[in-house]
């Protein structure tokens, strides 16, 4: 049962010598099951056992998030904010969420820049795609920053 696994991963976090954040996660939404108040039941059930963050995948709006973060006591995790539009990472904060998971975003963008300069140099073979491209300074001071 989940509760039990969620259970044990608890007890095997509170044992280690450094912190340690415990998420629980019910995948029902992001599987296509859209049932909020199962989603809900599933993550108190978490929080009960005492998971530190709850996290329910694939929301549909922020409606369902608002009933979410109304129905459970510990902080919520959402992906990318709800189905139906991206919301902004302030608007979540002002709403209560406290964690933001991007999922394969990043990759996807990344992605899909090769993708484009792959078409334009098999395409009018040209190198336009490096015009507006970051310099590598800016990006390499961007993740060392603080």
């Amino acid at each position: 049962m989940a509760k039990d696994r969620i259970t044990a991963a608890v007890e095997a976090a509170r044992s280690l010598s450094f912190p340690f954040t415990l998420t629980a996660r019910a995948e029902n939404h992001f599987t296509g099951d859209g049932d909020l108040a199962d989603s809900i039941k599933r993550l108190q059930v978490y929080q009960e056992a005492g998971a530190d963050v709850l996290y329910a995948p694939g929301l549909r709006s922020k409606a369902d998030i608002a009933s979410v973060i109304a129905s459970v006591d510990r902080p919520i995790n959402v992906l990318r904010g709800p189905k139906e539009g991206l919301v902004p990472i302030a608007e979540l904060a002002e709403m209560g969420v406290r964690r933001i998971s991007l999922g394969g975003s990043l990759g996807i963008v990344a992605m899909d820049a090769v993708y484009k300069a792959c078409r334009e140099l098999l395409g009018p073979g040209t190198f336009d795609y490096t015009k507006n491209a970051t310099p590598a300074a800016e990006i390499v001071a961007l993740m060392v920053s603080d």
